[in-house]
């Protein structure tokens, strides 16, 4: 698992966030508000769907399995995805992120490889 920051020069403020490994356990990507442009994920490696939750809340207070998540994306078995928001989804308090193999709240099982996550926001 690893977890990259990236700032863009344009549009101005910008960033990527790269987790090479999203898992069941709440991960920061932004612990303000964020504005999100474009979501890439990549399950290429699972045989299974897997679920990107998205919630507007600081990681320390989602429990993944029981807080209810503001979006959640479903990605079939062995694709790759894009999701993009031209107009960018509004997090107001805070962006935190894990990756399950179960829709809706409940689920804390991790998909059984690597899900590679990229979301754009500024």
């Amino acid at each position: 698992m690893a977890t990259t920051q990236i700032t863009l020069g344009y549009p101005s403020g910008t960033k990527i966030f790269q987790e090479t490994d999203l898992e069941g356990t709440a991960i920061a990507v932004a612990s303000g508000a964020a504005t999100v442009y474009q979501i890439e994920v990549d399950n290429a490696l699972n045989t299974v769907a897997s679920f990107v939750k998205l919630w507007n809340a600081a990681s320390g207070s989602v429990t993944v399995g029981t807080t209810a998540p503001d979006w959640c994306l479903m990605v079939p078995a062995s694709v790759k995805r894009s999701f993009s928001m031209v107009d960018g989804v509004a997090f107001g308090t805070a962006l935190t992120a894990a990756c399950v193999t179960t829709a809706g709240t409940a689920g804390t099982t991790n998909p059984t490889s690597s899900v590679i996550v990229k979301i754009v926001y500024a």
